[in-house]
């Protein structure tokens, strides 16, 4: 079972039950289904990486608003580990910080905590907001 992650303003929480009705009316939201998709309906979560491992994120603390989610997926083998990050975020709570404080919060954890030396996250090229987010925690463009 993952851990919690603390950030600076959300809280990473493993996906719980009763989360995934309000996670999956964001998925759905005609910004975050430009990005991620249109088919948020595939049981039992609306994500697309079943071996990733997924977080709601919160506001503050364990009982603050849903404001999305964010995942990683791990390559384990020791010539190649790495791992990835992926996250939506409600349109809503958009331009506030919270997304680079929830990257900057798992980036961290899988640094030290999981051992990671490199780090992926892949944006569209034309998501200027992500990209900044991106940026401001951390991540520079490679390629």
């Amino acid at each position: 079972m993952p851990e919690t992650i603390v950030g600076d303003r959300v809280t990473l929480l493993p996906v719980a039950t009763e989360d995934v009705g309000e996670l999956r009316r964001i998925r759905l939201t005609p910004e975050v289904a430009a990005r991620w998709g249109r088919d948020g309906t595939a049981p039992p979560w609306p994500f697309d990486d079943p071996e990733a491992v997924v977080f709601t994120v919160r506001v503050g603390g364990r009982t603050g608003p849903i404001a999305g989610m964010i995942q990683y997926s791990e390559e384990n083998d020791p010539d190649y580990r790495h791992a990835s990050i992926d996250i939506f975020l409600d349109p809503a709570v958009h331009g506030r910080g919270l997304g680079r404080d929830a990257v900057h919060a798992l980036a961290t954890h899988l640094i030290r905590v999981r051992g990671h030396h490199r780090l992926t996250i892949d944006p569209a090229a034309d998501n200027e907001a992500a990209i900044r987010a991106y940026a401001a925690a951390g991540f520079r463009p490679v390629g």
